[in-house]
């Protein structure tokens, strides 16, 4: 997701796919389509050292993995996982991503990125 909570690349992977092997799918083609990239944030499930020197060779972006503050207590905001949390809460709008039926990655890939499409159409319709 940008800033905005919209979304730079989409990657489904199996519920047994650990979350860094995941994110060097999503993240080894997304150098051409964003070359402004320069830093990812990301919770814990992305500590690696092999992650962060990944990105930092491959794309030169800067992998800061935003931790739980150790003096909160309960439940407690981390600065910009909101964003991410928005995004998907956006998305939840739409009736048919409620629940996968799919059996193909590629055909519950494309919902998503619908979805997307017309949250953008819907701020260009506001906007004008």
């Amino acid at each position: 997701m940008d800033t905005l909570g919209l979304p730079l690349s989409i990657e489904l992977t199996p519920a047994d796919t650990h979350d860094t092997v995941g994110a060097w799918r999503l993240l080894a083609g997304l150098k051409p389509l964003v070359p402004r990239l320069a830093k990812i944030w990301a919770d814990g499930a992305y500590t690696s050292n092999k992650l962060a020197g990944w990105c930092e060779e491959y794309g030169g972006w800067d992998l800061e993995v935003v931790g739980r503050d150790p003096e909160a207590q309960g439940v407690a905001v981390r600065p910009r996982r909101w964003v991410v949390e928005r995004s998907f809460a956006w998305l939840v709008h739409n009736r048919r991503l409620r629940i996968d039926y799919e059996r193909k990655v590629q055909t519950s890939e494309t919902p998503i990125e619908v979805a997307m499409v017309r949250l953008l159409l819907r701020r260009l319709a506001s906007s004008a």
